[in-house]
């Protein structure tokens, strides 16, 4: 089955195409500034040049715009490392993740989601589906430490990458302070040990 296109997507080229990156890259440059309280489709509209009343007919709600943007972003964002070692590639995934959310529009986009997901299904759909698809790409890096012999061969890649980020995440969005090289260190540090003593092995 042929899976649907995020909300407000659209094929490469032509009108259409120019106006969701407009549009999207205005929501960007306004949660460079303020987070998703603040924000509304008057201001998109504003910043983008986009009439507002294409972007109700085309993404409905600022949450659909979030919703597009963040599935964009998702495929694009924080390379998966491939240093030669899997406890330094943990070490740059975590150093990665900490640098991209350094940047405020891009912690107040991904806050800005989850508190979207609480009341638009759309916005929780593409939160789960953004993030499996992020596990599942990164996971990789899993599988070549499997290859070269570092990891036991059942290591499961998807949870090691989820317990390398809980802790990254648990402070971004519930402790809601900076992430720092001290939790980017025990975070990577953690996972590292935890996987090579086989603690992610499928059952």
């Amino acid at each position: 089955m042929t899976q649907p296109r995020p909300h407000g997507s659209v094929r490469p080229g032509g009108r259409t195409a120019r106006t969701r990156t407009a549009v999207l890259a205005a929501v960007l440059e306004e949660l460079e500034h303020d987070e998703f309280a603040r924000l509304t489709v008057e201001r998109i509209a504003r910043r983008s040049g986009v009439h507002a009343a294409t972007i109700r007919r085309r993404w409905q709600t600022v949450e659909g715009v979030l919703c597009d943007l963040l599935a964009e972003r998702s495929r694009t964002t924080i390379p998966v490392p491939d240093t030669g070692a899997f406890r330094s590639d943990l070490r740059a995934l975590a150093e990665s993740i900490a640098a991209f959310h350094g940047v405020p529009r891009n912690e107040h986009l991904l806050s800005s989601v989850v508190a979207a997901a609480d009341r638009d299904p759309r916005a929780d759909t593409v939160l789960r589906e953004a993030f499996g698809e992020r596990l599942r790409y990164v996971s990789t890096l899993v599988q070549r430490a499997v290859e070269r012999g570092e990891l036991p061969p059942e290591t499961d890649g998807e949870e090691v990458i989820a317990a390398l980020g809980a802790p990254l995440y648990y402070r971004l969005l519930i402790v809601r302070r900076p992430l720092d090289d001290q939790l980017v260190h025990t975070a990577a540090e953690a996972a590292y040990h935890a996987a090579v003593a086989g603690v992610f092995t499928r059952a």
